[in-house]
């Protein structure tokens, strides 16, 4: 088959680039299609890929700024020509599903949400950029009024959705009015692995932004003084560093794979306050026989059992954190039954789906 590859934006790396990653290695030749794609900010992950860009690109400030640029991308989105293709396999959390196809060509998106900023976060999302109150005013009402039909109309393309997490099945059917397929997401079980040793500290990471609620846990740990390390960068990263008041919080930046597993680890729990739609960083944590303090909702009740692999809270908030710290700190975990609740989500598993997925469904809706 002739395959196609969409992505929204390579500017990042997070868990939908590792799905993306995955699929790829499943399918080296494929052409990756994305709005905007920034090598540097990606570090040279996907050098070597055939990497089809939109005319975003080169755009005046892309691809630092492409944000600037949000009513152009659906626009961008359906300019691509797929009638090449056998097969156009989509993974999106906004743009990528609106990719128009016409048959033969069979398009399957993988979904890791619909588009937050309009059906869950709109207020929010627009409270939260940093420009003035009419710009503001303006976002909204674009984002309402024409973003939100369109998102709608896009979801209505592909021929078959697949969802990342029950959670996200959900919304799809809610949202979209579509039924979904759930594929969980994969996690390398080879390298994401148990290591000899445990540490004496609490570990947390993510990209540092609003919606994961980092702050949370700085706030949980200030009160504890417990030993806690922090991985990852992002917007939020002055604001929280401003917060610490326990000398034991350290702040280690972005790291790399390696650095990761070793923290993951070495750690007596990972600890995760964000409402995710599934959470690969979950699964990097089981995989590596550490157990979770997560919350009780989203993807983390999904790949979570309190008293076996985890603890959970209900609520977002600090004092729910900190008695799940202190509930965990009364349990013994072992790291072999921790490690095994993550193997059914190996990365092999994944791209063994997908492939059945393609096989089942694509083939027999060209057969129709």
């Amino acid at each position: 088959m002739r395959i196609a590859l969409v992505h929204e934006f390579l500017t990042q790396l997070g868990g939908a680039e590792r799905v993306l990653s995955a699929i790829h290695e499943i399918f080296p030749e494929a052409p990756v299609y994305t709005l905007v794609y920034d090598q540097e900010r990606t570090h040279g992950v996907f050098a070597g890929w055939d990497i089809r860009t939109s005319f975003l690109q080169s755009l005046p400030g892309s691809p630092k700024r492409y944000k600037w640029y949000l009513p152009l991308m659906p626009g961008a989105t359906e300019a691509w020509d797929f009638s090449q293709y056998d097969l156009v396999l989509s993974d999106s959390s906004a743009f990528a599903k609106g990719v128009i196809t016409r048959p033969p060509t069979v398009q399957i998106c993988y979904c890791h949400t619909p588009t937050r900023y309009i059906w869950q976060e709109m207020e929010d999302y627009v409270s939260g950029i940093a420009y003035p109150g009419i710009i503001k005013a303006a976002t909204k009402l674009y984002l309402k009024n024409i973003l939100k039909p369109w998102d709608y109309k896009a979801a209505q393309r592909p021929d078959f959705f697949i969802a990342n997490s029950q959670t996200v099945r959900a919304r799809i059917k809610k949202y979209y009015n579509r039924a979904a397929e759930v594929i969980y997401p994969p996690v390398d079980t080879n390298f994401f692995r148990p290591g000899l040793k445990k540490g004496d500290y609490f570990f947390t990471a993510s990209r540092l932004e609003p919606y994961k609620n980092i702050e949370l846990v700085i706030e949980a740990f200030n009160r504890l003084k417990l030993p806690l390390k922090v991985a990852g960068t992002g917007t939020q990263l002055l604001n929280l560093e401003s917060k610490i008041l326990n000398p034991k919080i350290e702040f280690l930046g972005r790291v790399t794979d390696e650095n990761l597993r070793e923290l993951y680890q070495n750690a007596k729990a990972f600890v995760f306050p964000a409402y995710e739609d599934a959470g690969i960083m979950i699964l990097e944590s089981l995989a590596c026989g550490t157990p979770v303090i997560g919350l009780a909702a989203g993807g983390t009740a999904e790949f979570v059992a309190e008293g076996r692999n985890g603890v959970l809270f209900a609520q977002q908030n600090t004092d729910a954190i900190i008695a799940a710290v202190q509930r965990f700190s009364e349990l013994h975990f072992d790291a072999g039954v921790v490690r095994a609740t993550a193997l059914p989500f190996a990365k092999e598993i994944f791209q063994r789906r997908i492939l059945e997925f393609i096989q089942t469904h694509a083939h027999r809706q060209n057969r129709h």
